[in-house]
């Protein structure tokens, strides 16, 4: 099975949230992505919004659909309510659980999958009864 691109557009939020101006654009720039032939946009909405902002989920979204229906739209982040409302609202095709504290300045490890089973099991097949693809971050395996 060939991999497929999801351009992530965290950094261009956070470079557009350091200067508080409207640019760069982050749907202008996930627009210009998907133009280039990526097969979806990432994002990791923080409780902080200091990479993408709550706000840009519905431009977002309103981008694939309007213009790129083949393309899809990827929400990452921790689980809280607050989280899996917003994702509910959006209606991404994926939803990627990450384990990180929200605090965290990025997310470096996986699920715990024997520790937070039941948990993730509930969470999942919350997002998948939604309709959407919902996989929990894995840690990668050490390379030899």
């Amino acid at each position: 099975m060939p991999a497929k691109l999801s351009v992530n557009l965290n950094a261009i939020a956070m470079l557009r949230n350091r200067r508080d101006l409207p640019w760069p654009d982050v749907a202008h720039l996930g627009r210009i992505a998907l133009e280039a032939g990526a097969s979806g946009l990432t994002v990791h909405p923080r409780p902080d919004q200091r990479h993408i902002r709550f706000a840009d989920l519905p431009v977002l979204r309103a981008l694939i659909d309007d213009a790129f229906p083949q393309a899809e739209f990827n929400i990452e982040g921790y689980p809280t309510e607050d989280f899996l409302a917003l994702c509910e609202a959006t209606e991404p095709e994926q939803v990627t659980l990450v384990p990180d504290d929200p605090s965290q300045a990025t997310s470096d490890h996986g699920w715990d999958f024997a520790k937070h089973r039941s948990f993730l099991s509930e969470v999942v097949a919350r997002q998948r009864a939604c309709g959407f693809r919902c996989l929990p971050m894995a840690t990668a395996m050490p390379r030899r």
